[in-house]
């Protein structure tokens, strides 16, 4: 399980910064990096499930989940910031499930995910909510009242959890424990993602409506 861990870790102190690179680059750096990003997750995903009806709706979500990224990411300053506040949701909510998990354990949240465990998603809450209100009295992405903030985060954060219960649910129904092997300590780049590919057009159409 450390070995494990410090795999996690590692790949992360990679992939962050690369994926970083890409993001604030933005224009044709960030549309090629959506696209390795969909071809990826695509072929993980038509690899991992048999039906196909499932196969094909899995890469039309995919293909419209990645032009909601690009159409969130922009091409402005408060696009960007506003990008990154939704992936730093999305990453602190997994950080924070995986980490208060493991230290606090607890009753299991469902058979779907049997890692999963109701301080997790408690603890994914609570890293989210700190981390978010830090990066925005930081950098001013929005002005909004706590409440709001609390209910904006709130409503990410559960999107991402939700999706990687589903992408869980998918891994069940194929009797495997992850979509691929490209990250170590990680499993499939769709692993890596699961909860990020539902929360991002979530949030586009949220910071649309609002």
């Amino acid at each position: 399980m450390k070995q494990e861990t410090i795999k996690r870790i590692l790949s992360s102190i990679i992939i962050i910064p690369i994926a970083l690179f890409f993001i604030i680059k933005g224009s044709v750096y960030f549309i090629f990096f959506l696209i390795i990003f969909f071809l990826i997750t695509s072929y993980e995903w038509l690899k991992m499930t048999k039906d196909k009806m499932h196969s094909f709706l899995g890469v039309i979500f995919l293909l419209l989940t990645f032009y909601a990224t690009y159409l969130l990411r922009g091409a402005t300053l408060i696009e960007l910031k506003i990008f990154l506040f939704v992936l730093l949701v999305c990453v602190a909510t997994d950080i924070g499930g995986y980490t208060f998990g493991k230290i606090f354990k607890g009753p299991k949240l469902t058979k779907i995910s049997p890692n999963k465990t109701y301080s997790g998603v408690n603890g994914g809450y609570f890293l989210s909510i700190i981390c978010s209100n830090l990066y925005v009295n930081e950098y001013a992405v929005f002005i909004p009242t706590d409440i709001e903030l609390l209910i904006t985060v709130f409503l990410i954060s559960s999107v991402s959890q939700l999706g990687d219960l589903l992408i869980s649910y998918f891994k069940r129904l194929s009797k495997i424990k992850n979509t691929g092997k490209i990250l170590p300590g990680h499993g499939g780049l769709l692993d890596r993602v699961d909860g990020i590919i539902f929360a991002v057009p979530f949030a586009y159409f949220l910071f649309k409506l609002f």
